[in-house]
């Protein structure tokens, strides 16, 4: 690497630091056999779902596995509709697709770029009908019935997860998070009148450990975590071609089981998370700090109900492909998270949606950039950086 250049993510000095446990647990591995399943894996399930402060977690191999059994068990069938918002990476739809379901998109707010409640809301009193006899709310546009809700913890911050919960809860919807960008993100429910870990807020929770998270593996990975004791033995039954124990098979299933090393490697990075996800908050705090105050610059709102975990600091600039244009000659990393929202993408044209119909999210995908975030950056680096916005945004 470039030793003047600013990368956007270090996924090289944390792996470095740990070498000699990460090298340990392959050597677990080797002289133990365990590939698939086994010690490591459940060693993992239980702490993560400490962790998230939830009863159960199911160790899986990635987390649109995840979003797909989680929405499985949770009673997702074949033709239901499930809402989530057209801001998120496709892995969210793929995952309600692949359970068999529409999707139907709902806005976001203007100010954390995550589900507005209010849409939430609006959706339900105009795009839908509730029928009484079933108690089943039914999709007007597709004739269909609404079975779930899957609200984004976007970027690191949750969902204001309450009134989503309240009006799923009204009309017989079941909540499954996006938790894939969230490890260890908190959300204070007024409900309840505590802080809540994301994955411990809706009937279930999906994660991801792809490599670039907070919690990442050396590879593929993801969980389930839930207090619900038959989702959590519906999951397990999911990942493992539909088996209650060997060559007993209930269901047909997936092959979705998570392997032992990665769940060695994610369990001594568990250790630490506490302490990384603390370092990218006071980056976070660093830039909002020195961001906030320059025109033609917004950082998105953390509100008092969000701690964050800042997986990525996205601000929103004008003329954004100038600004990435700038900072990568002045070797600073950044990205596009993400540049063209679901609703218009090719892969989801039979949704039948139309440019102007999400406007918030259309406006705002023009302008997101990420800036660098991970742990080890320092303030000098943030500061090279801000400098190169000060100009960019000044031009």
């Amino acid at each position: 690497m470039n030793q003047d250049a600013i990368p956007f993510l270090d996924l090289v000095t944390p792996h470095l630091e740990l070498e000699q446990e990460l090298t340990t647990v392959f050597q677990k591995v080797l002289k133990s056999a365990y590939f698939v399943g086994g010690p490591m894996v459940n060693q993992f399930e239980s702490n993560f779902a400490e962790f998230c402060n939830s009863e159960y977690s199911i160790a899986l191999n990635s987390g649109t596995d995840a979003v797909r059994f989680a929405l499985i068990a949770a009673g997702v069938r074949q033709g239901d509709v499930c809402l989530t918002v057209p801001n998120t990476f496709i892995a969210t739809v793929e995952g309600i697709t692949q359970a068999g379901a529409v999707a139907e998109f709902i806005e976001i707010n203007e100010e954390t770029l995550s589900l507005d409640p209010e849409m939430f809301r609006k959706y339900l009193s105009e795009w839908c009908t509730f029928d009484d006899t079933t108690k089943t709310l039914i999709s007007n546009r597709w004739q269909r019935p609404v079975r779930a809700i899957v609200p984004v913890h976007l970027y690191g911050q949750c969902a204001d997860m309450d009134p989503i919960v309240e009006l799923a809860d009204q009309y017989n919807l079941k909540v499954v998070e996006d938790a894939c960008q969230a490890h260890g993100s908190r959300y204070f429910s007024k409900r309840k009148n505590r802080w809540l870990n994301a994955g411990s807020i809706g009937d279930a929770a999906a994660f991801s450990f792809y490599p670039g998270k907070n919690l990442g593996a050396m590879g593929e990975g993801g969980a389930v975590t839930t207090d619900n004791t038959d989702i959590d033995q519906k999951v397990r039954m999911l990942r493992d071609h539909g088996q209650v124990k060997k060559y007993i098979h209930d269901i047909e299933g997936y092959n979705g089981r998570l392997d032992a090393m990665q769940a060695g490697f994610l369990d001594v990075k568990l250790q630490h998370l506490n302490e990384w996800n603390s370092l990218r908050r006071q980056c976070a705090k660093y830039y909002s700090e020195k961001l906030t105050s320059i025109e033609n610059i917004t950082c998105l709102a953390e509100p008092s109900w969000s701690e964050s975990v800042y997986h990525l600091y996205v601000i929103r600039v004008p003329d954004r492909e100038s600004v990435q244009k700038l900072l990568t000659e002045k070797k600073i990393g950044s990205g596009l998270h993400y540049p063209i929202p679901l609703h218009l993408q090719k892969a989801y044209t039979y949704l039948h949606y139309r440019k102007g119909d999400f406007p918030i999210t259309e406006k705002t995908s023009d302008e997101i950039l990420s800036l660098p975030m991970f742990p080890g950056l320092t303030t000098e680096q943030q500061d090279r950086v801000i400098e190169a916005l000060k100009e960019a945004v000044a031009n």
